[in-house]
């Protein structure tokens, strides 16, 4: 039988030491995260720690990528900002459950194979624009309650202990491995501070993080259609940040452990996660892409270490709050300085010579609107539309048409390029139609008719041959390609030793 649990897989080499050091690396590193994602959607800090929680728990248990994080995260805090003023917390809920609902069918009808269409250029600045956001919410800490920017000696403490923070996350691993470099720079950072009695921002300056078990509650809003068309457009937004953020993040995690992750599994189990926050309290989430390179870099590669990480922020929020808040911030701001570092994708700036100019513009794009608005559906959808806009140009102009005529006086049009939407002008110019013989064969043997736009084009060109009384042969069509064409019996020569088979897109572009 299949087993779906890695951390049961004898097969499987689990280091459970390393597995357990960094899950609870990654749940110290939740806490002030959860709290702050809780803020920026205007819901309690306990709404943003449960639903870390429960999505943790859930996807570390049924998700498709072992290793991989899932929390309270701050795409889905952006979108849920505007439900939370005008309707309150309940329609929240209510929101959850059903982009939950929208993301199990969404992988159950196994559309995760749809990030095969998010070309490399767009997964770079996606990371790029996400290790800069996750660079300046830091900066925040660097600010009193004012807002104002830190002064004198405040500044200097906190940069001291952010940097030694750095430091050793930075040199530990090139002493030693046996132990997670950021759950020692923290532990070591707390210790200064105790020791030292420094006077320095601690998590429980941001909000007290004591609560019970997450408690079970069914989100209380009329089950009625004005309902469902108030919180549809949340959850169908929710759905898609969240399964773009946690598809892109599995992908990334697989390109660095060098294994392959199964994308509509973690949707469903992304979906899952998501109901049971709706129904126990959270405000839902998806994967962190901070948290997981926290968790693989600290040497974590199997399910144990999410579990670990979701079950020590329950007993942090239940019997550890006290000792939890006085963690200072400024190890957590050194810890995300440093995931930032380790997420921005250097290597897109070292090759950026060699890549094409419109890689190198789709790149920018989705860095700049990721790292500006804030928005990673937006910024994914619209870095995977120019990179297509540019493929189809790019496309458009490889048609050509080698031309001959044979002893016969036949003339022969062989066409190499695909024949689609954005190739038809180019296509149709390459026609000499009043000064060619009275018998033209157009070869389709290294060509390849795509869509709806390339049969109109292929009839409008056996059109023209027709009305000056031409014959025209039309070779290697596939059996569908016949069928569209209006002129059909007229036009085609029929080769079934080597016409294709391939199908021709029929929807209208």
């Amino acid at each position: 039988m299949k087993k779906y649990f890695n951390l049961f897989d004898l097969t499987q080499k689990v280091d459970y030491k390393t597995e357990v050091l960094s899950g609870l690396t990654v749940a110290l590193a939740l806490v002030p995260e959860a709290v702050a994602f809780a803020f920026i959607a205007g819901l309690s800090p306990l709404t943003g720690l449960y639903a870390a929680f429960v999505m943790g728990l859930v996807t570390s248990i049924l998700g498709g990528r072992p290793g991989m994080i899932s929390g309270a995260t701050g795409a889905v805090a952006v979108v849920i900002v505007t439900l939370a003023k005008s309707h309150g917390v309940e329609y929240v809920f209510a929101t959850v459950v059903l982009a939950g609902i929208i993301q199990v069918l969404a992988g159950t009808l196994r559309l995760g194979k749809l990030m095969r269409l998010v070309p490399h250029p767009v997964i770079f600045g996606f990371v790029n624009g996400l290790a800069i956001i996750i660079f300046m919410s830091q900066l925040d800490q660097f600010k009193d309650a004012s807002g104002s920017w830190l002064t004198g000696t405040p500044l200097y403490i906190l940069l001291g202990l952010v940097l030694l923070t750095m430091l050793i996350i930075w040199g530990l691993p090139k002493l030693t491995k046996a132990v997670p470099a950021s759950l020692t720079a923290i532990l070591v950072v707390f210790g200064v501070v105790t020791l030292l009695g420094i006077e320095t921002k601690t998590v429980g300056d941001m909000a007290s993080i004591q609560g019970g078990f997450p408690p079970f509650h069914l989100p209380n809003v009329p089950l009625n259609f004005e309902t469902l068309a108030l919180i549809f457009p949340y959850a169908a937004i929710m759905a898609g940040v969240g399964l773009i953020e946690s598809l892109l993040t599995l992908n990334i995690i697989d390109e660095i452990t060098e294994t392959r992750g199964r994308s509509n599994k973690e949707a469903v189990a992304q979906g899952t996660a998501n109901i049971l926050s709706g129904v126990f309290s959270g405000m839902g989430g998806c994967a962190m892409i901070g948290q997981s390179l926290i968790n693989i870099s600290s040497g974590a590669r199997a399910r144990l270490s999410g579990i670990v990480a979701s079950v020590m922020l329950l007993v942090f929020i239940m019997f550890g709050s006290g000792l939890i808040e006085k963690l200072p911030m400024a190890a957590l701001t050194g810890l995300m300085i440093m995931v930032a570092i380790g997420t921005f994708e250097w290597a897109s700036l070292r090759t950026i010579n060699r890549m094409p100019k419109s890689d190198i513009f789709v790149m920018v794009l989705v860095t700049l609107v990721t790292a500006v608005l804030h928005n990673l559906a937006l910024a994914v959808i619209v870095g995977v539309i120019i990179a297509a806009l540019v493929f189809a140009w790019d496309n458009a102009k490889r048609i050509r048409a080698r031309k001959r005529i044979d002893e016969n006086g036949v003339k022969h049009y062989e066409i190499y390029g695909p024949l689609f939407f954005g190739s038809v002008t180019a296509f149709s110019e390459k026609f000499d139609v009043l000064n060619d013989p009275d018998e033209v064969i157009i070869d389709f043997e290294e060509s390849r008719v795509v869509d709806m736009s390339a049969i109109e084009a292929l009839n409008k060109i056996t059109e023209r041959y027709l009305k000056v009384g031409k014959k025209i042969h039309l070779k290697h069509l596939s059996p569908d390609c016949r069928k569209l064409l209006k002129n059909a019996e007229e036009i085609i020569e029929v080769n079934i030793l080597e016409d294709p088979t391939y199908k021709v897109v029929v929807d209208h572009i």
